[in-house]
């Protein structure tokens, strides 16, 4: 892969981690406290259970969010060290270049088309 290339896909993973860390950022300026901060203390005596159950839902639907948020950040990452090690855009199982169409679609990718089909057992 060019230096011009590995630029921009370099540009690429910076700017799409700093979406998924605002992403993130907004999650915990969204829900600061806990769930009981969030309901109340006395939530079990004054609320509805259906109001509580749909708080926790929430949040948990929030928690799972910022997971998935948090794992690809870290692939992020692991991209731009790629990048620096000169790796990058290497098919981590068969060797082979991966396709710069699969690396526009998601720029952290570390297996070929190929191979990520023969994973997910297609």
């Amino acid at each position: 892969m060019s230096v011009t290339d590995t630029d921009r896909f370099r540009d690429l993973l910076l700017r799409e981690r700093q979406r998924v860390q605002a992403a993130i950022d907004n999650l915990h300026e969204e829900n600061p406290g806990s769930i009981g901060d969030e309901t109340g203390e006395d939530a079990v005596y004054d609320n509805h259970l259906a109001d509580t159950a749909t708080v926790t839902y929430d949040r948990e639907l929030d928690y799972t969010l910022e997971e998935n948020s948090e794992h690809v950040l870290a692939e992020i990452d692991a991209a731009l060290k790629r990048i620096e090690d000169g790796t990058y855009g290497t098919c981590t199982n068969c060797g082979n270049q991966i396709p710069p169409e699969r690396l526009e679609a998601r720029p952290w990718a570390t297996l070929c088309i190929d191979c990520k089909r023969q994973r997910e057992g297609r």
